[in-house]
């Protein structure tokens, strides 16, 4: 299952080669290990770090898909067992439960 994205994921996203520790989420405690060399600005890691969050946010029907989808194992005996039409009806009835899009109604 996928974390919610920290600012060290901001931070890496910005510099995949920074080096950085800081506490509790508390960008006040940042401390750069290799000075910064990309000068990195607080803005600039909350900013990224908004957009990663509106990124996890807009595919949680992914996540919560994943753990009903038929498992690998289901889908073998699927194939193997020549029921496919089951198979797929399990899968659409996640995908049903857990829609991409949210309407305007359901906000």
């Amino acid at each position: 299952m996928m974390l919610k994205p920290t600012y060290i994921d901001a931070i890496i996203k910005l510099n995949p080669n920074a080096k950085c520790t800081y506490q509790n989420e508390d960008l006040s405690t940042l401390i750069w290990e290799d000075d910064n060399p990309n000068n990195i600005t607080e803005q600039q890691i909350t900013d990224k770090h908004a957009e990663l969050i509106t990124e996890y946010n807009n595919t949680e029907y992914k996540r919560k898909r994943k753990t009903e989808y038929p498992t690998i194992d289901e889908c073998i005996h699927a194939i193997l067992d020549d029921d496919l039409e089951n198979l797929q009806a399990k899968r659409q009835a996640v995908k049903e439960k857990y829609p991409k899009w949210v309407t305007l109604a359901e906000i």
